[in-house]
């Protein structure tokens, strides 16, 4: 009959997914013509605790590469944003958040400019970005112990006179 044993051990607790797309806007001191491209740089986050929510927070830079002066000049326009998001993380059962539970957040869609647009001296822009928050924390699992063993198995020797002897017989002392 098997008896079991309870191991504690860090296991993913909780995880959960969610997709983000905010609108902002950089005012010019010129009036821009066409915008020629946008792009999103040097993405860092970190997440903590927060009550028994989960908070993330990052920033990223984008840049927006725009002409003016009916396209005979060009400028690029830079701009820091910083973002803090909550997270519901559902816990699995018979586990909670502590001060010991570590706080994993991954990227699973880098931040990118998806829609630009002028009004006047204005830029407006939305950028989309998913991220992902696994909580890892302790937790307990019971496997079953065998109380009997399996017996051991005899090994034969392997070496015996005969197969010394073919060893010995075999060499080749002037082979050098």
């Amino acid at each position: 009959m098997a008896s079991y044993k309870e191991i504690v051990t860090k296991a993913i607790i909780g995880k959960g997914k969610k997709f983000f797309r905010d609108s902002y806007s950089v005012d010019l001191e010129t009036t821009p013509t066409t915008v020629l491209g946008c792009w999103v740089i040097n993405h860092k986050f970190k997440g903590f605790k927060t009550g028994e929510k989960v908070g993330v927070d990052g920033s990223y830079d984008v840049n927006i590469w725009y002409s003016y002066d009916n396209d005979s000049k060009t400028n690029v326009v830079s701009k820091k944003i910083e973002y803090n998001d909550l997270f519901n993380v559902k816990v699995k059962e018979d586990s909670e958040i502590s001060n010991d539970t570590d706080i994993i957040v991954r990227t699973l869609k880098q931040p990118n400019c998806v829609k630009v647009n002028i009004d006047g001296n204005k830029i407006l822009f939305d950028v989309e970005k998913e991220l992902g928050v696994e909580l890892v924390g302790e937790t307990k699992m019971k496997i079953a112990i065998e109380d009997d063993e399996d017996p051991w198995d005899e090994l034969d020797e392997e070496m015996t006179e005969t197969v010394e002897k073919d060893i010995d017989n075999s060499v080749n002392e002037d082979y050098i």
